[in-house]
C-alpha cells in the first residue's frame, strides 16, 4: 500500500496535485499573515502615537483587516473615463500576481519549499525587476498627471535601490557559495556567530565589520524598495495626491495594497534568509535529531516567522519614528552613498573569500 501511494505521488498527476496543494498553502497562509501582520503595523503605529489603535472589530480589534477587506471587495468599481480599462484593470492584477510568485523559491524549513531552484537567487532578481511594470502601468493608464508622475517616481526609486540590494546579495553568495537560498541557510547552521551578518563563521571573523553594515543597508534599501516611510515619495499626498494609485477604488486598489505589503514581507524574508540564518536557531540542533521530521520542521518554521516578524516590526517603527525624505535626498543616497558602499563590499569580501587563508 505504501509503495502504491508513493508511486502515485511521483507520477505527472500526483507531482501536480502536490504542487498546487503547497502552492496553494503558501499562498492561503500569507494572505492570513498580512492580515495580522499589516494590523500589528497599524497597531504599533498607534502604540508610538499613544492611542490605541483598531480596537471595535473583533477582540482586541483582531478582525479589522478582514472588515477593511469586505469593504474595499464590496465597494464599487470606478474607472475614469479617460483611462485605457483594459491596462487600468491589468495593472493592479500584474502586481498582485508578481508579489505571489516570487515566494516560490522561500524555504519556509527543510524540505519545506514550493520550488527549491539551485538559481532561487536570481529567480527573485526577475520577478522583482518585473514588479515596476505594474506600477508604471497602473500610473500611465489612470490618464492623469499625478498618478503618472507618482509611478515614474516609484519606478525610478525602485530600480535605483534595487542595484544596491543585488551587490548586497552578491556578498552573501560568496559566502555561501551558491544561489540558492536553502543552500543559503544551510551555511549559517549552527551558532548564531555562523550567520552571515557576523560574517559567516568564526574562521570570517574580520567579515563582521562588512556584512553588518551590509545588513544595515540592505534593510535600509529595501524600505525603499517597497515604498516605506520615510521613502514613501510615490504616495506623498502633499505633493502627489497619493501617488500611482490614487485613480483606483476597490478591489483594484486592495491588490495593489496586497502586492506592496507581500512585496514588504518578502524583503523581511529575505533579510532572515540572507543574513539571521533563515529557520537556524541560532544554536546547535542536535537534539532534535530523535525527533519526528514534521515535528522538527515545525520546530525550525516557528523560529522562522519570529525572525521575520522581528524584521517587520522594524519596518514599523522606521514607519513611526522618521521623518520623510526629499526626493533629491532619496536618490543621492541610493547612488552616492549606497551603490559605493555595497561595491566596495563585494570588492572585500571577494578577496577574503580569495586570499583569507593565506593571510
Amino acid at each position: 500500500m505504501e509503495a502504491t501511494t508513493t508511486s502515485f505521488w511521483s507520477t505527472p498527476l500526483g507531482w501536480t496535485l502536490m504542487t498546487a496543494g503547497g502552492i496553494l498553502l503558501v499562498t492561503v497562509g500569507i494572505l492570513i499573515s498580512l492580515a495580522f501582520l499589516l494590523l500589528a503595523d497599524r497597531k504599533i503605529w498607534a502604540g508610538v502615537q499613544l492611542r490605541k489603535g483598531p480596537n471595535v472589530v473583533g477582540p482586541f480589534g483582531l478582525l479589522q483587516s478582514f472588515a477593511d477587506f469586505f469593504k474595499f471587495v464590496l465597494k464599487e468599481i470606478v474607472v475614469p473615463a479617460g483611462a485605457d480599462k483594459i491596462v487600468f484593470l491589468l495593472a493592479p492584477l500584474l502586481t498582485f500576481i508578481l508579489a505571489f510568485i516570487a515566494w516560490a523559491v522561500v524555504p519556509f524549513a527543510p524540505g519545506w519549499v514550493v520550488s527549491d531552484l539551485n538559481v532561487g537567487v536570481l529567480y527573485l532578481f526577475a520577478v522583482s525587476s518585473l514588479g515596476v511594470y505594474g506600477i508604471i502601468m497602473g500610473g500611465w493608464a489612470s490618464n492623469s498627471k499625478y498618478p503618472f508622475l507618482g509611478s515614474l517616481r516609484s519606478a525610478a526609486q525602485m530600480v535605483s535601490y534595487e542595484v544596491s540590494l543585488g551587490l548586497i546579495i552578491v556578498t552573501v553568495i560568496l559566502l555561501a557559495g551558491s544561489m540558492n537560498l536553502t543552500a543559503i541557510v544551510q551555511n549559517q547552521a549552527g551558532w548564531f556567530w555562523n550567520w552571515h551578518t557576523f560574517g559567516g563563521g568564526l574562521q570570517n571573523w574580520p567579515l563582521l565589520v562588512v556584512m553588518f553594515p551590509m545588513m544595515i543597508v540592505f534593510f535600509v534599501s529595501a524600505l525603499a524598495e517597497t515604498n516605506r516611510p520615510p521613502f514613501d515619495l510615490p504616495e506623498a499626498e502633499s505633493e502627489l495626491v497619493a501617488g500611482y494609485q490614487v485613480e483606483y477604488s476597490s478591489t483594484p486598489y486592495l491588490l495593489f495594497m496586497i502586492g506592496e505589503y507581500a512585496n514588504i514581507v518578502l524583503m523581511c524574508v529575505l533579510l532572515t534568509l540572507l543574513f539571521w540564518g533563515g529557520w537556524n536557531p541560532g544554536f546547535p540542533t542536535g537534539f532534535m535529531d530523535t525527533w519526528p521530521v514534521f515535528l522538527a520542521n515545525l520546530f525550525y518554521l516557528g523560529v522562522f516567522c519570529v525572525k521575520v516578524v522581528a524584521w517587520f516590526f522594524m519596518f514599523a517603527l522606521v514607519k513611526a519614528f522618521v521623518p520623510r525624505y526629499r526626493y533629491d535626498q532619496l536618490m543621492r543616497l541610493g547612488w552616492k552613498v549606497f551603490l559605493p558602499f555595497s561595491l566596495v563590499a563585494v570588492v572585500l569580501v571577494a578577496a577574503w573569500r580569495v586570499f583569507g587563508g593565506t593571510l
